[in-house]
């Protein structure tokens, strides 16, 4: 008879001790993207039709050749693949060179900024299933990224009362995978939300690619609106064109 395990969570701030099992929970969190971004480009209407259209050029080109067909088939969705895990593995690089190369001085010497991990109790065993940052942020530094998020459309609710004050960004919210749908994710958003609210911020913001439906859903569910999508990946602009991924900011009022 199988043993019935039974799952405690508690969420409190991250100590230094704990940076090897962060660290391993941020890359995989953030990697395991790549093949569901794989999978939903290739799956869109237009790349199935450029892959077909590309194994029947490389069929004829081989004098009907069915292993030059797979072969310029496999090679077309290798570039795909190859486009979705640049952009995720850039962002990843981007900040262990930044924020989270040091996540006490990043985060727990700011009091502005926070850091949380999400600890379970598994039959008497604690394992940090779960992390989150906040980083506080103010209008002058992201005015203008918001112009852009936005299309340059000044008339939306939130662009007008994106003029009121500091707001907090959610960073690095991820959830190992044993743990999801358990609404630990909402949770730990919600964690954000109180510690806004405690510093005074006008809103929480959240930046997610497309790919994170999942994500994207949890964020409705809170209350986040979603604003216009956008293609800056910070990696270059084909690779999220052929990737078929759009940046989706959403935030909340507090």
């Amino acid at each position: 008879m199988a043993q019935k395990i039974n799952f405690e969570f508690s969420i409190r701030k991250y100590r230094p001790s704990e940076e090897r099992e962060v660290m391993s929970l941020f890359r995989d969190g953030i990697l395991e993207h790549v093949y569901p971004a794989f999978f939903k480009a290739m799956s869109n209407l237009d790349h199935v039709g450029l892959t077909l259209s590309i194994s029947m050029a490389g069929y004829v080109l081989g004098g009907s050749s069915y292993f030059q067909a797979l072969f310029f088939g496999f090679a077309w969705a290798s570039l795909i693949y190859s486009c979705c895990h640049e952009i995720y593995n850039s962002y990843m690089m981007r900040r262990l060179s930044t924020d989270m190369a040091d996540i006490e001085s990043s985060y727990l010497d700011n009091p502005d900024n926070g850091f949380w991990v999400a600890e379970a109790d598994v039959n008497g065993q604690t394992r940090v299933v779960g992390i989150m940052g906040v980083m506080g942020r103010s209008e002058e530094e992201h005015g203008e990224r918001f112009d852009d998020w936005n299309g340059g459309v000044s008339g939306s609710e939130i662009a007008q009362d994106a003029v009121d004050g500091s707001f907090g960004e959610v960073r690095h919210l991820v959830v190992a995978f044993p743990w999801r749908r358990m609404q630990l994710g909402s949770q730990l958003t919600r964690k954000a939300l109180e510690f806004c609210k405690e510093r005074g911020f006008t809103r929480l913001a959240v930046d997610l690619s497309s790919p994170q439906t999942a994500a994207i859903s949890m964020y409705q569910k809170l209350g986040f609106v979603q604003t216009a999508p956008h293609g800056n990946t910070h990696v270059n602009k084909w690779f999220s064109k052929l990737a078929r991924i759009n940046m989706v900011h959403m935030e909340k009022t507090i």
